[in-house]
């Protein structure tokens, strides 16, 4: 993966970005997707959004379908935790959240981050803006006005496939 900053191809409809409201059963049930592409393809995924917009929900999820079997904390303390996922494939999951600047990112090991061969997932990846990898997904939450939903806007970024898209509701569950 490469660094810098990352512009959408032109009459690329992977730059464009997709936006759905998903309750958070679906929300958990994209993660699961979304991590099942990850680790297929290892995708470097951000994940924005305000507190409480379901970041952590999304990686858990992802996680999951990445093939991690075991607890999946947030790493808000810890900054990463690392996974075993898929046929032993490294899975990181990141929380920049106690990132004050981005001079502490080399610090926290974001180097190897960027050049993971396996899936990696950044909460508050606002946070390393100019050292995110060119090549990349981003998923951005954000509330709406149904409290049981969250705003979803997805898009690929560089030479990264397309992100799968979010099915059709199952079930409603609340947040």
């Amino acid at each position: 993966m490469t660094s810098g900053p990352a512009r959408p191809v032109p009459g690329d409809p992977r730059g464009s970005d997709v936006a759905r409201d998903l309750t958070e059963s679906e929300l958990e049930r994209w993660g699961r997707e979304v991590g099942r592409a990850a680790v297929r393809h290892g995708v470097f995924v951000c994940l924005y959004g305000d507190l409480g917009a379901g970041k952590s929900t999304l990686a858990r999820a992802a996680c999951r379908g990445a093939g991690v079997a075991g607890p999946v904390p947030s790493p808000t303390f810890t900054l990463v935790n690392q996974y075993v996922g898929v046929g032993g494939t490294s899975v990181q999951h990141a929380d920049l959240y106690r990132i004050e600047a981005s001079d502490r990112l080399a610090d926290m090991g974001w180097a190897g981050l960027v050049q993971a061969d396996g899936p990696v997932f950044v909460e508050w990846a606002e946070r390393a803006d100019a050292y995110l990898p060119e090549d990349r997904w981003e998923i951005r939450l954000g509330f709406v006005a149904d409290p049981t939903r969250r705003r979803v806007e997805y898009r690929s970024l560089g030479a990264t496939p397309a992100l799968p898209a979010p099915g059709p509701a199952k079930e409603d569950v609340r947040w």
